[in-house]
């Protein structure tokens, strides 16, 4: 559709307001599905809508940006912020972390990263704050509220959820209960979405009970959008829907539980990282066979806007 609309105008519009479909009518299945699948540190320029090229990166400890060749300070740890008990400290990082992407030109920050240290050894406990799900809530609030505090810049909390270990975490498939899951290892996520809304939300690569946390509606849909109010986007983590067996990323039984693309978009996870051709022609075979439609690719657009 021609209707005259460009991204800009839709600074400030309720999400519920009927502008938002004119806008979304404007995009063609080929902008859709870039914008859905094409995800690496980006979201893609869209020309229909004026949409500019926006740069993200990565964190959870700086902004690095391996891509772009731009990095920040080595602030302390978020181990160590939480350590300090203090949430004025939490927020002071993220105001910091906030001025260094106005500095780099970044719109996105994937991080803070808020997974629950189940043991003492695990490989990225410094970048995740703490054991106890209270602290760890409390910390990604204040964080995300200073960095949100810049006006266009937001986190992308991770890793949406049970990401409970490092080694093997793409072979993983954690077996919890639903009152465990509630009451430990999404309770910081909740406490970030209730008091801080976050710009995003990262999903891990680990199985939950056997289905993939970047396939998971009742995790992303049902939990996140329709019980906290999650009112942002749902990316994957790095290849999360790519089989990687070709990359060397081999369990010892030979299978990596990557997720299916097609169902990224039907359980919720709107944009897909790194954006391989291989995700694009997921998305468009999945329209082609009825697995999805364009609507549901509209939605992802939506979230994403």
């Amino acid at each position: 559709a021609n209707n005259g609309l460009n991204f800009q105008d839709m600074a400030g519009v309720d999400y519920d307001d009927e502008k938002w479909d004119s806008l979304l009518d404007q995009l063609t299945i080929d902008e859709l599905k870039e914008l859905a699948g094409n995800g690496t540190f980006h979201v893609v320029a869209t020309s229909s809508i004026n949409l500019p090229y926006i740069y993200e990166t990565d964190g959870p400890t700086a902004v690095n940006s391996f891509f772009t060749g731009k990095f920040g300070t080595a602030f302390p740890a978020p181990i160590m912020v939480a350590s300090t008990w203090s949430k004025e400290l939490a927020g002071r990082f993220g105001t910091c972390i906030g001025n260094e992407l106005c500095d780099f030109g970044f719109t996105g920050w994937y991080g803070p990263g808020m997974n629950i240290h189940r043991n003492a050894f695990s490989g990225r406990n410094f970048e995740y704050y703490s054991e106890d799900p209270l602290l760890t809530g409390l910390c990604a609030a204040a964080d995300t509220k200073g960095v949100q505090s810049y006006k266009g810049h937001g986190t992308t909390i991770k890793h949406f959820a049970a990401n409970n270990q490092e080694d093997n975490r793409m072979f993983t498939n954690a077996h919890i209960s639903e009152r465990a899951l509630r009451e430990i290892y999404l309770k910081g996520f909740e406490i970030a979405v209730k008091t801080a809304q976050p710009y995003a939300i990262m999903t891990s690569y680990n199985l939950i009970n056997g289905t993939h946390a970047a396939n998971h509606y009742d995790m992303l849909q049902n939990v996140a959008r329709d019980e906290w109010g999650f009112e942002g986007f749902i990316m994957t983590d790095w290849y999360t829907s790519q089989d990687t067996t070709a990359l060397g990323m081999v369990s010892e039984s030979g299978k990596y539980s990557y997720s299916d693309g097609v169902q990224c978009i039907k359980a919720g996870n709107d944009l897909q990282m790194p954006g391989c051709r291989k995700n694009v022609e997921d998305i468009v075979d999945g329209v082609k066979n009825g697995r999805i439609t364009k609507a549901d690719l509209q939605r992802c657009a939506k979230h994403i806007l």
